[in-house]
């Protein structure tokens, strides 16, 4: 039986495959390494609290029915481009610019397959192509913890970024 990755051609086979749960900021996830190494709290920023791995990186899965809501985290997040089509990343900095990128693998469309969003950026992503989804992986330094993870309600994004109104209403839940 022929198990390479670019012959799994829909979402649930994807899910079922690498045994994907669904994520609190939309689409599936799983954790796939956290690295032994601990980084000690004292020599982290004041913004952490508790020691963290050195890194974890995780599958993420997102369809275009399942967007992945803005937040952010303390560490810089690298985005790697699996399967699929693109997706399109935006992204909110601390002074309230924004941008986006479209992440995936058509080079000739300037689409980039790896990406790094800044530790403290606001960002959300979404499928860009209807009856799609985009298999992608994420890799955190220091690893992740759910206590870096901020997951605002759309009210208290559009208080901070009243300019940006349109994309935090589509990209948020409630």
């Amino acid at each position: 039986m022929n198990t390479q990755l670019t012959n799994i051609t829909t979402p649930q086979k994807i899910i079922t495959k690498f045994n994907l749960s669904e994520h609190p900021e939309g689409g599936y996830f799983k954790e796939t390494y956290r690295s032994n190494g601990i980084i000690e709290n004292n020599n982290l920023p004041s913004y952490f609290e508790g020691n963290r791995n050195y890194s974890t990186c995780i599958y993420f899965l997102l369809t275009s029915e399942k967007f992945s809501a803005f937040h952010k985290i303390n560490q810089d997040e690298i985005w790697h481009f699996y399967a699929g089509t693109a997706l399109k990343l935006h992204m909110i900095s601390p002074k309230g610019n924004y941008s986006h990128i479209i992440i995936g693998n058509n080079l000739l469309q300037n689409e980039t397959p790896q990406f790094v969003v800044p530790a403290h950026h606001w960002f959300a992503a979404e499928v860009i192509n209807k009856d799609s989804f985009s298999f992608t992986g994420c890799t955190v330094a220091p690893g992740f913890d759910f206590k870096d993870f901020v997951l605002p309600k759309r009210n208290e994004l559009l208080g901070l970024f009243p300019q940006h109104k349109e994309i935090i209403t589509q990209l948020t839940h409630h």
